[in-house]
């Protein structure tokens, strides 16, 4: 998608015969990530009846304004702005309904919302009503001690039964906010839909939301419209979104069912699971990248303390090993490198991955943690005999020890750079956007 607005952009001026072309290429890029082909005809029609006034046309950066226009009608099926879940005040109880396939993720998915909710303030229940698939109950129990959230489970009752046990639970321990990890099946049935019914009804719950695969596509569509019929939904949950970076599937439920998007998982941790903002994932899709995300990220990687902490031992140029190997917990915190790449303006395609292979900084990293703490904070002093040492310590060679200790080096130097020359800064950034 990038580089179709990328050849757009390079026109010197957009004629209809520009706008057609490009809208073409566009359709097509859309239908083969999945989206729906409802969603896709109205995306371009709405795009060309947008892009074909004459105000665009005679536009000064036309490139730009077509861009605008894309951006634009995309944040639109995507539903506009962010969407807070519909939570009662923290004296109210209320009833959180997780539903979805089996291996949607629905369990994990509970976890992590309790998680998220307990690090907001909200005393949390978590119930394990899925009776259905064998251990599920024991996943959610091991889940919540992992989070330090109580779990309520009944062993030979029904489902019913055993969420109104948990509610009742619920309200002598006074808990304000109860999940509930409902069974799935591997394929839709009425046996399932009644049960979960029932169990809507019973529990009067402020948010049902669906928990869909983002990989599973047009399937997720019709899923979504099945349960929203039936139960009737009150947002979306995508799991696995970290490897949909087409967002074709975001595309789709929400034009189609018209629930929103509330949240998003990005990875398998208990800590990856994201507000769904609508105008950043438009942009990753037009492969304009997601500045916003990344510097969150980064913030929640590392305190402002910290920050202040790295330039300064920077510009001083007393960064050591010790503080190069601080920096993969913090890149292992903000996700995978391919994911980071994806959230930077024109980097797709621009930044080699394999300068930045994974597997090469976990051998870096089985190097440094080789090494004596003395020899961390004083590279220098690591001779060929320490050098032999380290080699044998971390699976390596002499000559890959050498080599890394030469990089350090640089990294040092490019570091003292960026931090003392504003013009070395803004060149860097300038290339990482050109």
């Amino acid at each position: 998608m990038g580089e179709i607005l990328k050849n757009i952009a390079g026109k010197g001026s957009i004629s209809e015969k520009n706008v057609q072309d490009a809208v073409e290429e566009i359709k097509i890029a859309l239908l083969e990530a999945d989206v729906n082909l409802r969603v896709v005809r109205r995306f371009v029609n709405r795009t060309l009846e947008e892009a074909k006034g004459e105000k665009v046309l005679r536009s000064v950066e036309p490139g730009q304004q077509f861009t605008k226009i894309l951006y634009d009608q995309m944040v639109g099926l995507l539903g506009d702005a962010r969407q807070e879940l519909d939570l009662k005040g923290p004296d109210v109880q209320s009833v959180i309904l997780l539903l979805g396939l089996q291996g949607s993720g629905k369990t994990t998915t509970a976890a992590k919302l309790a998680r998220s909710l307990a690090a907001a303030g909200r005393k949390c229940l978590l119930i394990a009503a899925d009776l259905a698939r064998p251990a599920a109950v024991e996943q959610l129990k091991v889940l919540g001690s992992q989070i330090g959230v109580e779990v309520y489970s009944e062993a030979g009752s029904t489902p019913v039964k055993v969420v109104m046990g948990g509610l009742k639970h619920a309200e002598r321990g006074l808990f304000n906010t109860v999940l509930v990890d409902t069974a799935g099946r591997l394929h839709l049935d009425s046996e399932l839909m009644t049960e979960l019914k029932e169990i809507a009804e019973a529990t009067r719950a402020v948010e049902r939301l669906l928990v869909a695969d983002a990989m599973t596509g047009q399937q997720a569509v019709d899923i979504a419209k099945e349960f929203d019929e039936r139960i009737g939904l009150t947002g979306i949950i995508l799991t696995k979104f970290d490897s949909d970076a087409r967002g074709g599937a975001a595309l789709s439920l929400k034009t189609v069912t018209g629930k929103p998007i509330k949240l998003v998982g990005t990875g398998e941790k208990l800590g990856d699971l994201e507000p769904f903002y609508p105008e950043r994932v438009a942009s990753r899709i037009l492969g304009m990248g997601d500045v916003v995300s990344l510097v969150e990220k980064a913030q929640a990687a590392m305190g402002a303390e910290e920050a202040e902490d790295l330039q300064h031992k920077m510009e001083s140029e007393t960064f050591t090993l010790e503080d190069y190997l601080a920096q993969f917990a913090r890149i292992r915190k903000m996700g995978s490198v391919q994911a980071l790449i994806e959230m930077i303006p024109g980097a797709q395609g621009k930044i080699d991955e394999s300068a930045i292979d994974e597997k090469e900084l976990k051998r870096e990293e089985a190097m440094i943690l080789s090494m004596t703490p003395f020899e961390r904070k004083n590279y220098r002093v690591i001779g060929p005999s320490r050098r032999r040492r380290v080699a044998k310590g971390s699976g390596t060679t002499v000559y890959d020890v050498t080599h890394f200790l030469k990089k350090f080096e640089k990294v040092r130097l490019m570091m003292k750079k960026a931090t003392k020359n504003k013009k070395y800064q803004a060149n860097m950034l300038s290339k990482l956007g050109a």
